[in-house]
């Protein structure tokens, strides 16, 4: 936890500073803000939805007064005694005549100053097949079919004097109404001694009351009438929908309510008609409710960051005056680390606290860089004794070889090979006994060797061949002096020494790398290999020096630019030396390189 909190917390002074004021100013006050504006939308919320229902009651009542009329309507046409006797004695006259009376009373309602209503439809029906109508029907009127009306059948089945449907085919000429569904008003003519005489439908066409009742409406509103099963019945505007996510909620919600509709964007109320198992619907947009409120908000929020902003601004110049000299201090010391510590703060251009802080750098640079000169030194003088301890363990182990070699041609016979080894053997001791040298030139090293191979051949009667091979120009290339020698001591000894016959070493030098900027020394032999001269040196006591301290010798020659391959091969060992190429004196070309 305190890692964390470590990793979160700024280390820079003017970022300390910064955060502290945003988090102990700025959020607080943005949240604080935020929050009373939200309470603020809230209350406008509240206010506009208040205004919406007194809107939907009021709409609320102009549909009671639809369906009053309804009611009205047949009670006159029920009451008129004119009609009632054309319903009951429809023989009493001619169908003609029946008929110009009955619509001269659907004429005299339509016409009435209290009920007056162009969006009513009358529709009568006697108990001998006649059918009178106050509009043009949209198929021809046939009463059998009127009659065998569910709705009738329902009303009839249920014993009611009447039945509301709300969702009653459109039968009226579309040159007068295309609306899908009427509001129809299904009912039984009675007499006074309540025997039944006709039948009556009087229907309204709801969706033209609708729109014309939103005609004078605010245009940015949508008032819709939904069905208790989430049936959308009606719309004041063609192009205005509800989301089905709308639909389902109200249709779910209690009598009167509102709620915030986020995939439209806007706030819809909703209110009950219970007489009608429907809702009626408001939507209001919400860019309309708090278009102000949005500007208002966006001008002082613009207005405080600004201020914040200047002041952060002030804030972080009066912390770069105290922080840049600590910052160029920083700076300094990296640049200390990457330059050796050969960096120096300028003095004069502080005062104070700081001059001392720069003062003690300057001092502190110099210790380290006196400090760091000895390690250094000491530690060129551990390297050179080490490379002489190294260097020195060569000398006995060739020594006891040689010897053991002449101790062996002494007791077979007296000849002049024991001249030419002792000859060979002093070039060995000669040259590993000068501890000043040590790199000499590739001539000199194959000289070394060949003295050292003359050796090995007397010692194994000359069983073995060796092929020398060396590109021109090289010979005086600088090589680790008694580097080769151990590789041609290896490939004898674990490679064809055991070899009865046709046994056969290459030594072949050349150049190497990309741009040629290699020497390449490479020892091939036909031996046995590695893995069988491994298994066959499992009994010896004194493990091998010879391949680690070359390895030990041009690590501490050349670092990491030296190397000693050892490659296995289907027949043999290949040992690859790579070196930086080293040119000296007496040769005379371009490549004059001296290390």
């Amino acid at each position: 936890m305190r890692s964390l909190l470590s990793r979160l917390v700024p280390h820079s002074l003017k970022y300390r500073i910064f955060a502290v004021f945003a988090l102990i100013i700025l959020l607080p006050f943005s949240l604080l803000n935020l929050y009373n504006y939200q309470k603020i939308e809230s209350l406008v919320q509240k206010k506009i939805s208040e205004q919406s229902h007194e809107q939907l009651d009021n709409l609320h009542r102009s549909l009671d007064d639809q369906l009053s009329i309804a009611f009205k309507t047949l009670i006159f046409l029920e009451q008129d005694s004119d009609v009632r006797t054309i319903l009951q004695f429809p023989a009493r006259d001619n169908v003609l005549a029946n008929k110009e009376l009955i619509e001269d009373k659907f004429k005299g309602l339509n016409n009435s100053f209290f009920l007056y209503n162009p969006s009513v439809y009358y529709t009568l029906l006697d108990l001998n097949g006649n059918v009178y109508s106050s509009y043009p029907p949209r198929y021809p009127l046939d009463y059998d079919q009127i009659l065998a009306n569910p709705h009738f059948s329902e009303m009839k089945e249920t014993n009611s004097p009447y039945l509301w449907v709300t969702d009653d085919e459109n039968y009226v000429s579309r040159d007068i109404t295309r609306s899908p569904t009427l509001l129809s008003l299904y009912s039984e003519l009675r007499d006074n001694r309540n025997r039944t005489y006709g039948y009556a439908r009087v229907s309204i066409d709801f969706s033209f009351w609708f729109q014309s009742t939103q005609q004078n409406s605010a245009s940015d509103q949508a008032y819709f009438i939904l069905t208790h099963k989430g049936e959308l019945i009606a719309r004041s505007e063609p192009a205005s929908e509800l989301t089905a996510g709308a639909i389902e909620k109200v249709s779910l919600a209690p009598e009167n309510g509102y709620w915030i509709d986020k995939e439209q964007d806007s706030l819809v109320n909703y209110s009950y008609v219970s007489s009608l198992d429907w809702y009626l619907v408001n939507r209001i947009p919400l860019n309309i409710l708090f278009n102000e409120i949005e500007t208002l908000k966006k001008q002082y929020f613009v207005t405080f960051y600004g201020i914040t902003a200047a002041f952060i601004a002030v804030a972080f110049m009066i912390a770069h005056a105290f922080t840049r000299p600590l910052a160029h201090l920083m700076k300094k010391m990296r640049d200390a680390v990457r330059k050796d510590l050969r960096t120096r703060l300028p003095e004069k251009n502080y005062k104070g606290e700081i001059l001392e802080l720069t003062r003690t750098f300057n001092a502190m640079m110099v210790d380290m860089n006196g400090l760091i000169g000895r390690l250094k030194a000491e530690e060129r003088q551990k390297d050179a004794v080490h490379f002489q301890m190294l260097l020195a363990q060569m000398n006995p182990h060739f020594l006891l070889n040689t010897l053991n070699t002449m101790k062996w041609i002494g007791m077979r016979n007296k000849n002049e090979e024991i001249v030419e080894i002792c000859l060979s053997l002093g070039k060995l001791l000669e040259t590993s006994l000068n501890s000043e040298v040590d790199l000499i030139h590739l001539q000199d090293e194959i000289d070394l060797t060949k003295a050292f191979i003359y050796i090995q051949q007397i010692r194994y009667s000359n069983r073995f061949e060796v092929e020398f091979s060396c590109e021109e120009g090289i010979l005086y290339a600088l090589v680790p002096k008694l580097s080769l020698q151990p590789l041609v001591d290896n490939a004898i000894r674990h490679g064809i020494g055991n070899m009865a016959e046709g046994g056969r070493i290459r030594i072949r030098v050349g150049l190497g790398g990309e741009n040629g900027d290699l020497l390449v020394l490479e020892v091939e032999d036909n031996g046995v290999g590695i893995e069988k001269s491994k298994l066959a040196q499992e009994g010896r006591k004194r493990p091998g020096i010879g391949l680690s301290n070359v390895r030990e010798r041009l690590r501490l020659l050349f670092k990491d630019k030296g190397e000693l391959e050892t490659i296995p091969l289907e027949q043999g060992t290949l040992f690859r030396m790579n070196l930086p190429l080293l040119l000296s004196e007496p040769y005379g070309g371009n490549r004059q390189i001296i290390s």
